[in-house]
């Protein structure tokens, strides 16, 4: 047996074990958000004395609290997420309530039940006769446990689906118009679904009443319990940031975007006058780990940085032109410009973002699809179609508003050439609903 090549081949093999981990470790670092990679990095630390994080912010680093799966700008906020953030949690707000306004009775207790079943939302999450069973009180006992509970702060908690919590909103609100709590009472899905001559008919009045009645309701919250406590909120601290200057656009890498880890010499020095064989390869072995992170952070910030002002260039208007047009782009063509895999520019982008003085944006809502036309880069893509719709939409007469047609005829006279289903998904997309349910009446 050649003992020399069968050596030679443990050898190759090992080492090329040892590149495909690192190169696997450095893949993942990359994939890493900036939260992520900040957790990975102190544990890190924990594992290896000869590593110190320098945890110094920089003036870039300040956290955006978001409401939901991203920020993407004041324009794409939704809705319901301004509602001011509490310090205290929904439970705790509910429980303070309970305390204050009634005496300690049997009643009262069942009502501390109920408020454990109160979900983030502020919806209840039980049902009476389970809560009933669970508690051997009587149904009565827990529908006034829950008549009491739905009498706190905020209008509509305790509610058990959402029809129920716009009434107990409407209830409680002096300016509501008048016929507003019957109507949701009796005709919830008509009134939703915008069949509303029927009610008109019953009611004795005009469907601009009920125009009214639809507009006042549009102004209450779905969700009664936003706002406590942090179930709704999540920090992101960009990784780059935009700056534009006489002009000029700069894209720069913040602190927290690229963390730098620091090598503890003089702890190694003095460890490394020891004649022990297996501390100095302990220190060696640390040493090299560190080495790798080091370049494999480095690395990581400067692919992400680099990204970032291709896609400036690639997306100039976007950062200069208030309406924030998009021009198409793929994964495959950053990637070809920069001289990476695809791959690469798809860790790099997820869970990364850019800010700008006008909103925080995930990398990835630079990359559009082309819908239609030439493959030019003046080519039309689906968001500036989508913004085309938008406008459409809200320029048309809600007394008559556009079918689906209507609105594809008045694309291609843009120059934009899609079907008709496409025009619908995009209205899906965009949260317009249809014709029949933008119709206004008004006396």
């Amino acid at each position: 047996m050649n003992f020399s090549h069968q050596l030679n081949q443990q050898q190759k093999q090992s080492q090329k074990l040892a590149m495909t981990q690192a190169l696997q470790q450095s893949i993942q670092i990359l994939q890493y958000s900036t939260d992520d990679l900040l957790a990975y990095l102190e544990n890190k630390t924990l594992e290896n004395p000869l590593m110190e994080m320098d945890v110094t912010t920089g003036i870039y680093d300040e956290p955006y609290a978001v409401r939901g799966a991203s920020y993407q700008g004041d324009d794409e906020q939704n809705v319901f997420a301004n509602i001011p953030d509490n310090s205290v949690s929904l439970f705790e707000y509910l429980i303070e309530q309970i305390h204050l306004n009634y005496r300690d009775t049997y009643l009262r207790q069942l009502i501390i039940f109920l408020v454990e079943f109160i979900d983030v939302n502020g919806y209840l999450s039980i049902d009476l006769e389970d809560a009933a069973e669970k508690t051997g009180s009587e149904y009565i006992q827990m529908l006034d446990a829950l008549t009491l509970l739905q009498q706190l702060d905020p209008p509509g908690v305790g509610a058990r689906d959402l029809q129920e919590a716009l009434m107990l909103q409407i209830e409680r609100d002096e300016s509501a118009p008048e016929m507003a709590y019957i109507v949701l009472e009796e005709h919830f899905e008509s009134f939703a679904n915008k069949k509303w001559k029927p009610i008109a008919s019953q009611y004795k009045i005009s469907l601009a009443d009920i125009q009214e009645i639809y507009d006042y309701v549009q102004t209450l919250t779905p969700n009664p319990g936003a706002g406590f406590g942090e179930s709704f909120e999540h920090q992101i601290y960009p990784d780059i940031i935009v700056k534009e200057e006489d002009g000029m656009l700069s894209v720069l890498s913040t602190k927290r975007g690229q963390p730098n880890i620091v090598f503890q010499k003089k702890y190694f020095d003095q460890m490394n006058q020891s004649d022990d064989k297996e501390v100095k390869k302990y220190l060696k072995e640390k040493q090299a780990e560190f080495e790798w992170l080091q370049k494999s952070v480095l690395q990581r910030g400067e692919t992400i940085l680099r990204v970032g002002e291709e896609i400036v260039k690639r997306q100039h208007a976007f950062f200069t032109d208030p309406n924030r047009p998009l021009k198409p782009l793929k994964l495959k063509e950053l990637a070809e410009i920069i001289g990476v895999h695809e791959s690469t520019i798809s860790r790099a982008v997820n869970g990364k973002y850019l800010q700008t003085d006008f909103g925080v944006f995930e990398l990835r809502h630079f990359f559009t699809t082309a819908v239609g036309g030439s493959e030019s880069e003046e080519e039309t893509s689906a968001s500036n179609v989508q913004q085309l719709v938008q406008r459409i939409v809200d320029q048309e007469d809600k007394r008559k508003p556009l079918s689906d047609q209507k609105i594809l005829e008045l694309l291609k006279e843009q120059g934009v050439e899609i079907s008709r289903r496409t025009v619908a998904k995009y209205r899906d997309i965009l949260g317009i609903p249809s014709s029949t349910n933008r119709k206004r009446y008004e006396s």
